[in-house]
């Protein structure tokens, strides 16, 4: 047993290492033999049970000094032989502890006090805080077995967690990282506990979610009639889903809907309740061996579902999959994740090959973290509630990803991710905060050379997901203790993040245009900040001409753009009723392609509209009423989906998009032979394309053929747009950024063909390729637009 010792500042420390040196001149013979060095230790390393790796470390290699936490990181004081010193140094970087992240390791030479051992002092807290605060993770294997030991005194404990493993930024409140400033701080540890707490040699040592079933949270059951007498709240859980009923499940973020995935029955009542119709289901399976009975798991897939994270990662399905069909109906993939929490491991131990688990709320508002907020929210979903009271402080849904080509692609940014910085290649000069886009939003702050994204907030088009929004900014800047001296938003004037940063009138604003946000995120991303070429494709973003763009070759850096080429714009008929009604860009694609003649084209997006209105519509694309013109790449592809029957309608954004890549039948089959010239930047023409397609309609080619022969021929027409920008420019790297970029199909094929051609392309690896990411880009060119003596709003890439 160690006791920790009181804090000690260090120029406190270097005085006395100086009087020391000074009293003790007897001691010069064995000062030679000795050295003391102060180790500053940035990066991940709180709560991460970094402080007793550093003792049990300097006590192997027979050191002496203190280690302890404070608001920039972890501080060290380390003594002893040369040789020593090094070693611990050379150790320290190689051997972190599991869920540590070092950055950086700066050190200064102080004078030896031969201290008689090496202790843990207590946490010190400054004004400004830079220390970082691990993700949420995953329970840990020697947690796992002692959940499933019946000898353990933690034996089917569902909170039982360690310095390795559990929950961290959905439970913190503020910084350092301890008990008191946790959503732990209501349960007092028992001496047990409090006994694992204190002890620098075990694996609990200031665990701060620490617990046992004597002193920590505690999990029960309600139904309708109020709380559930029963001795195993769980296992009553598990017997009811087996019965077809649907769970609302209080996780580590938030709550999930839970049935069981093989119960056709139960999955699609789940599906009535939620107004969740058609968008696929995240299911959660046991191990990996059972998710390939399900799914075809790569060695890279594998190791993303068995990341410390626990994202959902998304599978090519098998063909007799065995589970029930409206879990992701009409798609190939399925999105798996593995337990992260030991009360998902102990449901799914009840004999479930898989559980569905999407997250608890209404459609598109965000997930409930609170036990009366959940049982007021999902009481017309869920049957019954399973509940535990421990607070999630933190809302922060799942993380979605899957692979692409030999990459990594992360879809959606949350558990398990956030709030881990990402690293940018040159630092702001102030304080940033970035309000992002209005949907898929995340907010970020940028702070020296690190960009604090945070968790996936969601589409700001209701109150409540709006009220995540404000809650995320004012938490984030609580958290990482920054003040920002600066914000930038996106330039469309009808974004609500946009408005709230507007309403702000005690800092300076930059409006950044969307698209130009896009190419800077994917080259922060990549730490680029030389000039490059930028292929941005997406559903919408306002342009700096006025029109909505989304079909963009862009040329550009953090501090200016210019756009070089852009798909042909034509008119969105009804404005954003198009993007929730393919049928209409169907409609205004024809227009295009033939004219007058555009509906006596028999195809089955007319048969969804009578004559008087399709009159009608033409009408208001001719006269532009209510039609502002598109280059938008994700409403094209929504046209062609209508146009070969796919998708008319869309309960969920890139339906139309997603139905038409799942119909694609890859790359067997060969693009379109269209006759083009492309010289000088400028529209990219597709009438051709469209023609071509309903000429294959027409004749009735089969709709996987002529989805694919699209998905190739688009992009080979971008390709040779970014070619002739290479060709005028002489820029040889591109960009590629935008949620056109999800469809695997079209990014695995642009990727081959433009490296085929020599570029070098830049792609996500650490955001999203879509608005999620957007607020990186916007920090980024804030802070290089934004000139010390002219802090006015102002518009950038005009």
């Amino acid at each position: 047993m160690v006791r920790l010792a009181s804090p000690a500042r260090e120029p406190e420390a270097r005085l006395r290492t100086c009087i020391v040196g000074l009293m003790q001149p007897e001691r010069k013979t064995e000062q030679a033999a000795r050295v003391r060095q102060a180790l500053r230790v940035s990066g991940v390393v709180q709560g991460v049970g970094f402080r007793p790796h550093v003792y049990r470390l300097a006590n192997e290699l027979s050191l002496s000094g203190f280690v302890r936490n404070d608001d920039r990181g972890v501080y060290v004081e380390i003594e002893g032989s040369p040789e020593g010193v090094t070693s611990f140094r050379s150790r320290l970087l190689a051997e972190p502890p599991p869920l540590a992240s070092i950055e950086n390791i700066s050190s200064d030479d102080l004078l030896p006090r031969y201290d008689g051992a090496f202790v843990i002092l207590q946490s010190e807290s400054r004004a400004q805080a830079t220390a970082l605060i691990s993700p949420d993770m995953a329970v840990c294997a020697d947690c796992l077995d002692e959940l499933f030991d019946p000898h353990d005194r933690r034996y089917r404990y569902p909170f039982i967690n360690c310095t390795n493993c559990g929950p961290r930024y959905t439970i913190i409140e503020s910084i350092p990282y301890d008990r008191p400033s946790t959503s732990m701080a209501h349960f007092r540890m028992c001496s047990d506990c409090e006994r694992e707490y204190h002890d620098p040699s075990h694996r609990r040592f200031h665990a701060q979610p620490n617990a046992c079933p004597v002193c920590g949270p505690r999990v029960w059951l309600e139904d309708g009639g109020g709380r559930v007498d029963c001795d195993d709240p769980i296992a009553e859980a598990a017997a009811r889903l087996k019965q077809g009923r649907i769970a609302a499940v209080k996780g580590l973020g938030g709550f999930h809907l839970t049935v069981d995935a093989s119960n056709d029955q139960a999955v699609r009542e789940l599906r009535r309740r939620k107004g969740r119709e058609e968008k696929p289901l995240a299911l959660m399976a046991s191990d990996v061996e059972t998710i390939r009975c399900f799914c075809v798991v790569s060695s890279d897939e594998q190791a993303l579902l068995e990341h410390r994270a626990r994202p959902i990662v998304l599978l090519q399905a098998r063909a007799n999959r065995g589970l029930a069909g409206s879990v992701a109906p009409g798609n190939r993939y399925l999105g798996f994740m593995l337990p992260y929490t030991p009360l998902h491991h102990l449901l799914l131990r009840s004999h479930f090959q898989a559980l569905v688990m999407t997250s608890g709320n209404l459609s598109e508002e965000p997930i409930a973290i609170g036990n009366e907020e959940a049982l007021a929210r999902l009481s017309g979903i869920a049957d019954f509630f399973l509940l535990h009271d421990r607070e999630i402080l933190q809302r922060c849904d799942d993380s979605i990803v899957r692979t692409a080509g030999a990459q990594t692609r992360i879809i959606r940014r949350a558990r398990g991710y956030v709030p881990e910085p990402i690293a940018v290649e040159t630092s702001v000069r102030r304080p940033v905060l970035a309000c992002g886009g209005e949907l898929k939003n995340t907010i970020a702050l940028a702070r020296e050379n690190k960009v604090f994204l945070s968790q996936h907030i969601g589409d700001l088009d209701n109150p409540a997901a709006f009220g995540f929004f404000e809650h995320c900014i004012g938490h984030f800047q609580n958290v990482l203790q920054v003040i920002p001296e600066c914000l930038a938003c996106d330039l469309h004037p009808g974004y609500l993040s946009t408005q709230w940063a507007l309403r702000q009138t005690d800092l300076p604003k930059i409006a950044v245009q969307h698209h130009h946000a896009h190419l800077v995120s994917v080259m922060a991303d990549n730490g680029v900040t030389a000039p490059t070429i930028g292929l941005i494709l997406d559903g919408t973003g306002y342009g700096a001409d006025g029109t909505i763009w989304g079909g963009e070759v862009l040329i550009g850096d953090a501090t200016r753009f210019e756009r070089f080429a852009w798909l042909q714009p034509v008119p969105m008929p009804g404005g954003d009723a198009a993007v929730r009604q393919p049928w209409r860009m169907a409609a205004s694609w024809l227009c295009s392609a033939f004219g007058d003649r555009a509906r006596e084209v028999r195809l089955p997006c007319w048969n969804h509209i009578s004559s008087e209105d399709s009159d009608l519509l033409i009408q208001m694309i001719a006269k532009g009423v209510n039609s502002p013109l598109t280059s938008s790449c994700g409403r094209l592809f929504d046209a062609v989906s209508s146009m070969l029957g796919l998708c008319h309608e869309a309960s969920y954004e890139a339906q139309g998009a997603i139905a038409l890549e799942m119909a694609a039948a890859g790359r067997d089959c060969e693009p379109y032979k269209l006759e083009h010239s492309r010289g000088s930047g400028g529209p990219i023409g597709l009438n051709s394309l469209i023609t071509a397609i309903v000429r294959d309609i027409e004749r009735g080619e089969p709709t996987e053929s002529i989805a694919g022969r699209f998905h190739l021929t688009l992009a080979d027409l971008l390709i040779k747009a970014v070619e002739s920008a290479r060709e005028e420019n002489g820029l040889n790297r591109v960009g590629l950024s935008g949620g056109v970029y999800q469809n695997k199909l079209f990014f695995e094929y642009i990727v081959k063909e433009l490296e085929a051609r020599g570029f070098d392309v830049l792609t996500h690896r650490r955001v999203p390729t879509n608005d999620g990411g957007l607020a990186l880009g916007q920090a980024i060119i804030a802070d290089a637009s934004y000139a010390d003596k002219a802090p006015k709003p102002k518009h950038v890439g005009e």
